[in-house]
C-alpha cells in the first residue's frame, strides 16, 4: 500500500514539475482578497484542487492511449491536468482567477 502511494506521489510530482513551468504567468490580476477568503482558500480550496489535479492526472494517464488515437490529447491535458493545476498553483491566495497578482511598487 505504501509502495503504491509512493509511486503515485512520484508520478504526481513529476507531472506537476512538467506542467507548472509551462503555465502562463503573463496574466496579471488585480483582485484584493479578504483574510477570510485567503484562509478558506488555504484550508479548503487548495487541498481540494490538489486532489482534483491528482485525480485528473491519473485519469489523463489512463486515457492517454485513447486520446492519442482520437487526436484530442491536448484538449484532454488542458481539461484534466492543466486547468486544475493552474487553479491550484498559479493563483494568488484568495483570488478567484489564475494569474499573478500585480506587484505594487512600494518605493516612493
Amino acid at each position: 500500500m505504501i509502495n503504491r502511494f509512493n509511486k503515485l506521489l512520484t508520478t504526481v510530482t513529476l507531472a506537476a514539475a512538467l506542467v507548472v513551468p509551462s503555465l502562463s504567468y503573463a496574466d496579471t490580476i488585480e483582485e484584493k482578497p479578504t483574510a477570510l477568503a485567503m484562509a478558506g482558500d488555504l484550508v479548503i480550496a487548495r487541498p481540494f484542487l490538489l486532489g482534483i489535479t491528482v485525480i485528473g492526472t491519473a485519469i489523463y494517464v489512463v486515457s492517454l492511449p485513447f486520446t492519442l488515437a482520437g487526436g484530442n490529447s491536448d484538449e484532454a491535458a488542458q481539461t484534466l491536468v492543466i486547468g486544475p493545476a493552474e487553479a491550484t498553483f498559479v493563483r494568488c491566495l484568495g483570488c478567484t482567477k489564475p494569474g499573478r497578482k500585480k506587484q505594487v511598487d512600494v518605493a516612493a
